[in-house]
């Protein structure tokens, strides 16, 4: 019996140990069964996290478009919108549990590319406000839908990969010592593949939430974190570097680079430990304030302006510039992107009027809306050739009493609210790229009108008023040109009304452009002349025909000794360099009076006739014309 113990032991290893090897390599078949699975969830969620880095990446470029019109963001657009749409068809092909939920997606962005497109062609013709609303009514409900769903399906994913990776868990606590290096080597692997997976997650995660040029956050990351601090109701700070453009034309985008690094830096070296400082495109900025107290926003925005100062040294090359500033406190109810709007109006604000800082006020608000409805139905107006008219005030001869020219006024009559002012159309359009197509509206009806006078016998000088937003447009010389030739009027019987305001915010582009009209034989003006700043310089050298005598200082002119001597002074001017002089504002013949004697040549205004439809002026033309 002791013989045959050896050779039954040795039996009974070999069944073990073959029983053992047995169950290893089922072990080790399941083990490498659950890995594949746990590697393929892994696979789909690197895709779905794929999709929506390219998706948060298009939609800042799409953001960043909007507020720079020719920055990096526009021009990298459409590659941005190739590779969201790349990554969205592998995310489907991927995906075979879900893959009609996957293939939606990827077909809901397919179908958003033309709407893109037209979006750029939009910013490209200068269109900012159908740009803004296709931006804002269109393409972001969508793609914040779309972001929405494909996080959903990516958490359905990342739940399957976790439930798998817990599976794995257990059925290797479960085996035998036989396995146990099979087991250790498992969760060595699944360890290094959780933690590169956390580790790639994490990167992916970051590179979405940083401006790649300054390392600061960026648009869509600034969103995300105003979102979050909202119930706190935050002040957001909006800072434009003033003059950023010209550096870039004229140093090069290298140096343009180097300043929006350095001032990122600078920007978030003065804010506080929880302030959030993120690059939004171009040469914007924004700092997320959470404090409650709005003050805060004035005392850090004098701390950011004081910052720039300091000259930027940049490859030896030294850089004055400034910031301007816009702030805006959220208020009940208001979401990240219209807080963001009204921090960049009081931004645009703060530039225009050259203060370095604004606040957005409750005012500001209820204007915002106001221009933002006003300016919806001023696009329709010009649509409706029913709605927008001219008439027409005559321009008399303060010594002879006839009418030598007409000026051509809009006026809006809106179908439900009826007549609105031009005072408060008029400023609605000067900000916007609107002006350009009501310019040439209202210079197509007037040419229309001396067209038909001249056919009638009447040969009558139009002077049409063109804002600074027309006139510095490089495109204008050439419309006006065009229409002239379209309607057959000769080129004396126009003439354009600009501000100084006008001539001297870009005086070499104002010249240029007052030269390519007379060109054109189309005469020029200097309207409401006395209530800007005008240098003598530039009058002197101003392709100009004519003087308008601001209405402050003739309604007083028959009484006020100083208001005629400034009338005298400008008539005198006038003359000296070969001006007609044109009062503006005459209401009584004791003006008209004292024009005649001072010399002044033609005269407008209530004493003689209010504006005019075309019919009433008509009949007056020909009343006078059988008179004489």
């Amino acid at each position: 019996m002791t013989s045959r113990a050896p050779r039954l032991l040795t039996v009974l290893l070999a069944v073990m140990l073959a029983a053992l090897s047995g169950y290893a390599v089922v072990a080790n078949w399941q083990q490498a069964e659950l890995v594949r699975d746990v590697a393929a969830a892994g696979t789909d969620t690197d895709a779905y996290q794929k999709a929506a880095f390219e998706l948060t990446t298009e939609m800042s470029m799409l953001q960043g478009a909007m507020l720079e019109r020719d920055g990096e963001e526009r021009n990298q657009l459409l590659g941005a919108n190739q590779r969201a749409g790349d990554a969205m068809t592998r995310m489907a092909a991927i995906d075979q549990d879900h893959h009609e939920a996957a293939a939606d997606l990827a077909q809901r962005h397919r179908a958003l590319h033309m709407v893109v497109v037209g979006f750029l062609g939009q910013i490209d013709h200068g269109d900012d406000s159908a740009a803004m609303v296709t931006l804002e009514e269109v393409i972001e409900p969508e793609y914040t839908a779309m972001m929405s769903d494909l996080l959903n399906e990516q958490n359905h994913h990342l739940a399957d990969y976790e439930q798998q990776q817990a599976d794995s868990l257990r059925d290797s606590r479960g085996s035998v010592v036989t396995v146990l290096v099979v087991f250790v080597l498992g969760l060595i692997v699944l360890a290094g593949f959780g933690f590169s997976r956390r580790a790639h997650r994490r990167q992916v995660e970051a590179m979405a939430a940083t401006d790649r040029l300054t390392g600061l956050h960026n648009r869509a990351a600034f969103v995300e974190h105003a979102a979050r601090a909202l119930p706190d109701n935050p002040t957001v700070l909006v800072i434009n570097v003033d003059g950023f453009r010209d550096v870039n034309e004229q140093l090069g985008h290298r140096i343009g680079d180097l300043l929006l690094v350095e001032a990122g830096r600078r920007l978030a070296s003065l804010v506080r430990g929880d302030d959030v400082v993120a690059r939004l495109g171009g040469d914007e900025f924004a700092v997320l304030l959470t404090d409650r107290d709005p003050r805060i926003g004035e005392t850090i925005a004098v701390r950011l302006t004081e910052a720039f100062e300091t000259s930027f040294v940049l490859d030896e090359v030294t850089v004055d510039l400034e910031v301007s500033v816009g702030a805006a406190t959220a208020a009940a109810g208001e979401d990240v992107i219209t807080v963001l709007r009204h921090a960049d109006a009081a931004m645009h604000e703060a530039k225009q009027q050259r203060a370095g800082f604004h606040r957005f006020q409750g005012e500001d608000r209820q204007d915002a809306a106001a221009r933002l409805s006003l300016l919806g139905e001023l696009r329709r107006a010009l649509d409706d050739p029913d709605q927008l008219t001219l008439h027409y005030q005559p321009k008399i001869a303060v010594g002879s009493g006839e009418l030598v020219g007409v000026e051509a006024l809009a006026r809006w009559h809106h179908p439900a609210r009826g007549p609105i002012s031009p005072a408060e159309f008029i400023p609605v359009l000067e900000v916007t790229n609107l002006m350009h197509r009501f310019t040439e509206q209202v210079l197509t009806m007037a040419l229309r009108q001396a067209r038909a006078w001249l056919d009638a016998g009447h040969r009558v000088p139009i002077a049409v008023n063109v804002s600074a937003r027309s006139l510095l447009d490089p495109q204008f010389p050439g419309r006006v040109a065009a229409l002239l030739a379209e309607s057959g009027v000769p080129g004396d019987l126009l003439s354009v009304e600009v501000t100084e305001y006008a001539l001297m915010s870009d005086p070499d582009t104002a010249i240029a452009a007052l030269h390519h009209l007379a060109e054109a034989g189309v005469k020029a003006s200097i309207d409401d002349y006395g209530t800007g700043y005008s240098s003598m310089t530039y009058l002197k050298v101003l392709p100009i025909a004519e003087l308008k005598i601001d209405r402050s200082f003739v309604l007083d002119l028959a009484d006020s000794a100083s208001s005629r001597a400034l009338v005298a002074s400008t008539v005198e001017l006038g003359h000296r360099l070969g001006l007609t002089v044109v009062a503006e504002g005459v209401e009584d013949e004791a003006a008209v009076q004292a024009l005649r004697e001072i010399g002044c040549d033609t005269a407008q205004g209530y004493h003689f006739a209010k504006p005019l439809p075309a019919d009433a002026l008509t009949a007056r033309l020909e009343q006078a014309l059988q008179t004489t």
